[in-house]
């Protein structure tokens, strides 16, 4: 019956093959479970103890964090084999997640503490520790996914990883981050009981490699693999300089930035409103938590309806070219509509499918690519892709209070807004370049059988 229904909306699986995207999709549920639950209570519990409009700053100071953590990560590539890396950063983070809950308990340092103030360190490391883990963790996962499987089979079944793992997303905000509202009176229990889910997903790893068979865990090997391998030269920042070297790989940074750039310019504002509609740092995570839920919950669904055939039928270069005027027709609602409610859907949808639609989609453009790429550049380009934008967004953002003194708190908002529509529609023409760009290269690879980079 399972198998029978993956295939008439996923494609035709073999039995092991199956098997073995359902065994990934179960790995996932818990890499993105506990993301999903610890992302809302990351802005609710920092947003709690340095106040909203400090946001942009803290984006800013990820970054900067982030680039040692991901050189360590690329030097830990060289050393360790795929699955143990599963391990240590696992274990890494899951003592790191413990001991943020039991800081948040502390009655001066963590949430009994409701003083307002920006030098509250804990909060500030916090913002990273979550950040890092929704670059290196998930990262990590896919590099490990697309390690494992063709062009061909990759098309079938990372629609079906990701839909399953839609259901951590949903089952962990919605069940787990309500517990500090309804229960506990703030989220740190939570926050520890997103230890024990790591410690869960460490178990889904071993288990995997335990169970699946050796025939299932060979990718993709391209005629001119030997050679692209040969061009690689190993080092500490080996990732970083083949995404600066390789048009493909700057392609997949830009329509990541340009992504993360509109999406943060409009989550302030979104998050901004929360923190201002609500007085409790529960009741902020409570309604964060709400809103990751139904972003998972429409993902899960455009999934379960097959928004995946879209790609399996067209093609990745159409799946690839529909996500900007997905966006277009977000921005344009933001810049009519910008209120919380608004704005609470317009995020929903536009992550929604997102996650739906042009995740796996991207994440297929690794599978042409050697392992430096797939381990190394894909941490660079997907931390710093991603947190880059998220900083230049937010340098964006910056320009709040200053648009708000010289027009006024109502008027300045307005401008604002306005120029952040215009910025967003510019990049979105130069991503719909780019995209066109990306699914001609990865087709005319995979039709050549070669690798591309």
């Amino acid at each position: 019956m399972l198998g029978s229904l993956a295939r008439s909306w996923f494609g035709d699986f073999s039995r092991e093959e199956l098997k073995k995207f359902l065994k990934l999709g179960v790995i996932f549920a818990f890499v993105i479970g506990v993301y999903w639950t610890l992302r809302p209570l990351k802005d609710s519990i920092f947003s709690s103890m340095v106040h909203a409009d400090n946001q942009p700053w803290a984006k800013l100071v990820s970054l900067v964090a982030l680039f040692p953590l991901v050189a360590l990560y690329s030097k830990l590539v060289d050393k360790v084999e795929r699955q143990k890396l599963f391990y240590i950063l696992g274990a890494i983070y899951a003592v790191a997640t413990f001991a943020f809950g039991v800081l948040f308990m502390h009655p001066t340092i963590g949430l009994a503490n409701t003083t307002i103030d920006a030098t509250r360190i804990t909060a500030w490391v916090w913002y990273v520790f979550v950040e890092s883990y929704g670059s290196l963790v998930v990262a990590l996962f896919w590099a490990f996914a697309t390690d494992t499987v063709s062009p061909e089979s990759a098309k079938r079944g990372f629609p079906l990883v990701v839909m399953i793992g839609q259901l951590g997303s949903i089952l962990g905000p919605k069940f787990l981050t309500p517990l500090g509202k309804n229960f506990f009176g703030t989220s740190a229990p939570v926050v520890m009981i997103c230890g024990v889910l790591i410690l869960c997903m460490m178990v889904s790893i071993y288990l995997f490699m335990m169970t699946t068979p050796r025939s299932q865990l060979s990718g993709f090997h391209g005629r001119n693999e030997k050679q692209v391998e040969a061009e690689h030269e190993p080092g500490f920042f080996e990732g970083l300089r083949l995404m600066l070297r390789e048009p493909y790989l700057l392609g997949i940074f830009a329509v990541i930035s340009v992504y993360e750039i509109i999406i943060t310019i409009i989550d302030f504002h979104f998050k901004s409103l929360v923190f201002s509609s609500f007085s409790t740092e529960a009741e902020r995570s409570f309604y964060l938590g709400d809103y990751a839920v139904w972003v998972n919950v429409v993902s899960f669904l455009c999934l379960a309806l097959g928004v995946s055939n879209i790609q399996r039928r067209l093609g990745i270069r159409v799946s690839l070219a529909m996500m900007p005027f997905v966006v277009l027709a977000m921005v344009v609602s933001f810049w009519t509509y910008p209120v919380v409610q608004t704005l609470f859907w317009i995020m929903v949808f536009a992550k929604a499918v997102n996650y739906a639609l042009n995740g796996p989609a991207l994440k297929q453009l690794y599978v042409p690519t050697t392992k430096e790429v797939r381990y190394k550049s894909q941490a660079w380009i997907e931390t710093f892709g991603s947190r880059s934008s998220k900083a230049t967004g937010s340098g964006f953002n910056l320009l709040k209070k200053p648009f708000q003194g010289w027009f006024g708190p109502v008027d300045g908002l307005a401008y604002l807004i306005a120029l952040g529509a215009y910025l967003s529609i510019g990049l979105i023409g130069a991503w719909l370049l780019v995209a066109l760009y990306l699914g001609k290269t990865y087709e005319r690879a995979v039709e050549q059988d070669r690798l591309v980079c």
